[in-house]
């Protein structure tokens, strides 16, 4: 890859290993889920909006309202609350772990509205290890604690959204630019957030540590790195792009061993690699069929490619 390339890639992986650290931070001040999630979309979009009216992309949203709201529901509001109000009784490294199962929902979603997309070989071996790796870290980890398991499900179906949205999106809305379709989801999904913001808004100021974090949370982890993403996207193509999501759960374990003083358990440690590994293996691409020469199988001759 390219140096540009590589900066956006540590840069996005960087951004997105941080909101687990940043999220625990605010609802562990007081903080509501609902309003850190609002404050959150509210800054990212005033931000992408800027950057979406400067280049002059917005019109091109016209009769695309109904799957704006669909992603802003299931990509941002829904999956960012759910984070928040899970954070509240599990600590951010489990949080990043079974937020890293959302590939394995992908494919199996695809199995129904998909069906070229067959969880076989690899793909099945991929599902099998990556839901091992949610069942060691539920089922050792927090299944002594009803709050805790509360937690892990809130994070666990914000994690299917996250299989929900993109799927959304790559069917109607891949066509148009990313500052502009992120940036009408952001905004969707703050006037969506609003009357739970406003019912939950705090009653007391937050602390600097909070504030900090609700600014570190739009600014950087939401606007900043979608920037980043679609650079990395454009420089390093796609499917290179994909490989930061298995960086991200590393990264947010570090940062909440070294700076919340966390310690993540047996579970943990035995399902992050199971997590990642069967991630990696379920979304790979199978490699095609190689062509025989003179062969009268037609389809030996065109191939296979998921």
């Amino acid at each position: 890859m390219s140096k540009t390339a590589w900066v956006a890639f540590v840069g996005v992986a960087f951004l997105w290993g941080m909101p687990y650290l940043l999220i625990k931070v605010a609802v562990d001040d007081g903080l509501a889920p609902g309003f850190v999630t609002w404050v959150r979309v509210v800054l990212g979009a005033a931000a992408l909006l800027l950057l979406a009216r400067r280049a002059g992309v917005l019109k091109t949203l016209r009769g695309r309202l109904r799957w704006l709201v669909v992603v802003a529901v299931t990509e941002i509001a829904l999956p960012f609350t759910l984070i928040a109000v899970g954070e509240q009784h599990v600590s951010s490294s489990l949080a990043a772990i079974v937020i890293a199962a959302a590939p394995l929902f992908v494919v199996l979603l695809a199995l129904r509205f998909d069906p070229s997309e067959r969880a076989g070989g690899l793909r099945l071996t991929g599902l099998i290890l990556g839901f091992a790796g949610v069942v060691a870290l539920v089922g050792i980890d927090v299944a002594g604690s009803a709050g805790e398991l509360l937690g892990a499900a809130a994070i666990l179906a914000a994690a299917f959204c996250y299989a929900v949205g993109p799927m959304v999106f790559k069917l109607h809305l891949a066509d148009l630019d990313p500052r502009a379709s992120m940036s009408a989801s952001l905004a969707i999904a703050a006037l969506l957030l609003t009357p739970a913001a406003a019912f939950d808004r705090p009653t007391t100021v937050p602390s600097a540590a909070a504030s900090l974090s609700l600014l570190g949370l739009g600014f950087f982890c939401t606007a900043a790195a979608l920037v980043l993403y679609g650079v990395l996207i454009a420089q390093a193509g796609a499917s290179r792009a994909l490989v930061v999501t298995y960086v991200n759960p590393v990264i947010a374990v570090a940062l909440g061993i070294a700076l919340l003083g966390e310690h993540p358990g047996i579970g943990a440690i035995a399902g992050l690699p199971l997590v990642l590994a069967g991630a990696w293996l379920s979304t790979r691409s199978p490699r095609p069929r190689l062509r025989l020469a003179g062969s009268a199988n037609p389809r030996l001759q065109r191939g296979t490619a998921q």
